[in-house]
């Protein structure tokens, strides 16, 4: 029932996004800094230096956006994709490698209707922290008085951010970067869906019997990792465009190809990969976890108690 996958979908996404937000922190870190203004080397070292400088907690700086929207993004995209395998099936005989896709292609369009401004507020909150600390560091080397003290970085929330974007630009402010959600999260969901599909099916012995929780998981972890880091290209251009704030002497874009072409010229194709490790290791466990889960149906076990409970 389209309730018991919205359910599923996001309890899914409420357990994926808190296991691995810190290293999607680390990958909008990574992905935002230009050549000459390298805060971080790797990783590892974005982490490190984010819990010495903001705590243990900064590395969850952007997650309650992200545990506020996820839920809506990730029901919508997985119930979506049932939803079009559903009427592309003829008489539910088994879709064709195009069919699957083009219901993959539907599920990432329709998911961005969250996810873009999820993307754009969550973007904010994790990259001020690098350039607070840019500052910071661009103030010690010029020997500066503010170099004395702790770095001064005025905090702002999600809804501060929200208000002035609908003061300021409208609904439209929330959307920036739109184009590019789409340029990354339709051919992710074209790769994913159809990958995972068919790696899933590997492991039934049946057809009419769902393959165990294990190889859903890894399922889901292959195909998440295969089509993050096939669609990083357009995930650096994106997350580039939704940054609002920018680091000392860095690039400001007017558009996809603009970004495309500066990235290009100032820093190299090798630029068009940055935090693609993190983004794997980020959306492989992310969707391992939301496809057992919703494999193994919580939601109808929920939904089932409810008859019995009021009888």
């Amino acid at each position: 029932s389209l309730p018991a996958k919205l359910i599923n979908g996001g309890i899914a996404g409420l357990i994926g996004v808190t296991c691995v937000f810190p290293i999607d922190l680390a990958k909008t870190r990574l992905q935002n800094q230009q050549n000459g203004q390298r805060m971080y080397t790797s990783m590892s070292d974005c982490l490190i230096k984010t819990i010495r400088s903001e705590g243990y907690f900064g590395m969850y700086r952007g997650a309650a956006v992200n545990l506020t929207l996820v839920t809506p993004e990730k029901a919508i995209k997985l119930a979506a994709n049932d939803f079009f395998r559903h009427h592309l099936s003829k008489d539910g005989k088994k879709l064709t490698l195009l069919r699957e896709m083009l219901a993959g292609c539907g599920a990432g369009t329709c998911q961005v209707i969250v996810t873009t401004p999820m993307e754009m507020l969550k973007i904010q909150l994790q990259d001020a922290g690098r350039i607070a600390a840019q500052k910071k560091l661009m103030a010690a080397q010029a020997q500066l008085p503010s170099a004395a003290g702790p770095a001064v970085e005025t905090r702002t929330t999600a809804t501060q951010i929200t208000r002035e974007l609908l003061r300021s630009k409208g609904i439209a402010g929330l959307y920036k970067g739109l184009g590019a959600t789409l340029l990354r999260d339709v051919p992710f969901s074209i790769v994913y869906f159809p990958l995972f599909a068919n790696l899933n099916k590997l492991g039934q012995k049946d057809p009419n019997v769902k393959a165990p929780f294990y190889v859903s998981f890894l399922s889901g972890c292959v195909a998440g990792s295969t089509a993050a880091v096939a669609v990083n290209p357009c995930d650096v251009i994106k997350t580039r465009l939704q940054s609002l704030q920018r680091g000392v002497n860095e690039d400001t874009y007017s558009g996809i190809l603009d970004c495309t072409k500066k990235i290009w010229q100032k820093e190299g194709p090798m630029a068009f990969l940055k935090g693609a490790y993190c983004r794997a290791l980020v959306i492989a466990p992310l969707f391992g976890i939301a496809q057992v889960v919703y494999f193994i149906g919580i939601a109808e076990f929920l939904l089932d108690l409810l008859p019995k409970h009021r009888a």
